[in-house]
């Protein structure tokens, strides 16, 4: 609990970091300044980049396997022994990082959805390690932690059938984060019988939260710009979608860390919207 505390006072003593949820994310800086046994951290990048160079204490984890089995076993079943194999306890800080934001915001999303109460990112991931000149080391780390039951957070996971009642209903916006030929229909992804959008939803492609230089999310002012333009209503119930999962989780923590009340990740998305014989399809509009 106080290091919970100290890190949230950190945090705010920060201008950079003045967005309404600050605790999700982390500066390279703070996390460096952090005790080695106060806090998990997990590596979310390829094996052959884990072992050139990392984080000290960072665990790697297959994120492609954990996405898999996001929707296809029993949390009772796998994921107490999984989250046990890579040292995460209910209670501890976990910082995900990675090269590649969407392969970060997807396993802090699992991890969410898994029920982990402080589950933050490192900002900017890897190439901000990197910037700043930090240390790292070339060891592997396989730590354990005692084997703990988790119940899945439900509200952080929309199903079709979701997104089929909100569409109905209009209790939840929802907001495509995949490229503009994507949402136009322009663009129709192999293995996808449909191209285009989810009527009425909103586009805000990932990559415009986030600095392209820096690898960082935009400031807080800047966000909250973007998110007006488009007309996003935090304070409504928000459902995001791509293709398969991962540019959603980008999403919906940008939405989260501007305060976001609730937000849901379709993971299937327009893997499964696409191919379905029950869902509505429009081509989604370019905007003015």
């Amino acid at each position: 609990m106080l290091f919970s505390i100290a890190a949230s006072l950190l945090l705010a003593a920060d201008p950079k970091n003045d967005y309404p949820r600050p605790d999700i994310l982390i500066e390279a800086a703070d996390l460096a300044k952090l005790a080695p046994d106060k806090v998990r951290i997990l590596d979310a990048r390829p094996k052959v980049e884990y072992h050139a160079g990392h984080i000290p204490g960072a665990v790697r984890v297959e994120v492609a396997e954990w996405s898999k089995d996001v929707s296809n076993r029993p949390a009772a079943e796998m994921w107490g022994g999984r989250l046990a194999d890579v040292g995460v306890e209910p209670h501890k800080t976990v910082v995900v990082y990675a090269a590649d934001l969407r392969e970060a915001a997807r396993l802090w999303w699992i991890l969410k959805y898994m029920g982990i109460k402080d589950a933050r990112l490192l900002n900017g991931g890897w190439t901000a390690w990197e910037a700043a000149k930090l240390p790292t080391e070339t060891k592997e780390n396989k730590p354990t932690a005692p084997l703990a039951e988790w119940k899945p957070v439900r509200e952080r996971l929309a199903t079709k059938e979701d997104v089929l009642r909100y569409l109905q209903d209009k209790s939840a916006g929802i907001l495509d984060a995949r490229t503009l030929r994507e949402f136009t229909g322009q663009l129709k992804v192999q293995g996808v019988a449909r191209g285009g959008a989810i009527p009425g939803c909103v586009h805000l492609e990932w990559t415009e939260l986030i600095d392209p230089q820096t690898k960082k999310f935009k400031p807080m002012s800047e966000l909250k710009q973007l998110l007006a333009d488009r007309k996003v209503d935090l304070d409504k119930p928000a459902v995001t979608y791509c293709q398969s999962g991962g540019r959603a989780a980008v999403l919906a923590f940008g939405l989260e860390l501007m305060g976001g009340k609730q937000v849901s990740n379709y993971y299937r998305s327009w893997s499964e919207w696409g191919n379905a014989k029950d869902t509505p399809v429009e081509a989604g509009k370019k905007r003015e």
